[in-house]
């Protein structure tokens, strides 16, 4: 396994937020948290990405505990895009991806003629050749989105979590952005509301509740109707289409 959470549980202003989650990210391919606003997303991401420690349990990444790796050395393997990413700094495109370079860079190490492929490779990678010269905060909320996930990208992660890629995206940058994250050669780990989506893009789906997880599988598995009831409290159609089984979900009213 690439990442791991073992029994982990974690609170804010004293109220609980995850309690007694273990998770295990399988190496490659694409894995979603799903679940309702408030399930404890954004924060098993953020304890993923070793930007908070859990009170309880821990998290490893190839069976070593995050506390005992190097910072630069875990930003190195491990990118984290938030939902509501941003900067008040005055920069440009091009500068803000640039900043995925840090952990690859010493202090007083020159610009490379690497580090500029790479850059430019990512902002390729999420349509942004283009913009790179404009200024960050005169980007609609898309641009910024996806200008974060070059940033990501310039890390050359090996493990890249994401809270709610999509958010602020049209549906054509939707499918492009999904499209990317499944083809990447990364383990990555995507929170996410839209559950036909996460259906299309994932291999795997892990589903929380008030803190909990309560269903992991394949999105066959997972996307039942029932669960759908029981976690988001809403009517679904469940169908199975095409050859891998891929469930496709239609709301209904009353």
């Amino acid at each position: 396994m690439s990442l791991a959470a073992r029994d982990v549980a974690w609170s804010a202003g004293g109220q609980p937020i995850l309690a007694g989650v273990t998770l295990a990210v399988p190496p490659g391919g694409v894995l979603g948290l799903l679940g309702p606003n408030g399930s404890g997303k954004s924060s098993l991401l953020r304890l993923l990405a070793g930007l908070r420690r859990p009170e309880e349990g821990g998290v490893s990444l190839d069976a070593t505990p995050l506390a005992e790796l190097r910072r630069r050395d875990l930003a190195r393997r491990v990118a984290l895009v938030e939902q509501q990413a941003g900067t008040e700094a005055d920069l440009s495109v091009a500068e803000v991806v640039r900043l995925g370079r840090t952990p690859h860079r010493g202090l007083l190490d020159a610009w490379s003629a690497r580090d500029a492929e790479v850059c430019q490779r990512a902002l390729a990678q999420v349509g942004l050749v283009d913009k790179a010269a404009r200024r960050w905060h005169s980007l609609s909320g898309g641009e910024r989105q996806r200008a974060q996930i070059a940033r990501a990208l310039a890390q050359e992660p090996s493990e890249l979590l994401l809270d709610e890629p999509t958010n602020h995206l049209d549906i054509q940058h939707q499918l492009e952005i999904l499209d990317l994250v499944r083809r990447l050669p990364a383990t990555c780990v995507l929170a996410i509301h839209d559950l036909n989506l996460a259906a299309l893009f994932c291999d795997r789906l892990a589903v929380l509740r008030d803190g909990r997880l309560v269903a992991e599988g394949g999105p066959g598995e997972v996307l039942t109707a029932e669960l759908i009831q029981q976690v988001w409290g809403v009517r679904a159609q469940v169908t199975l289409d095409g050859p891998d089984g891929r469930p496709s979900i239609r709301y209904r009213l009353g």
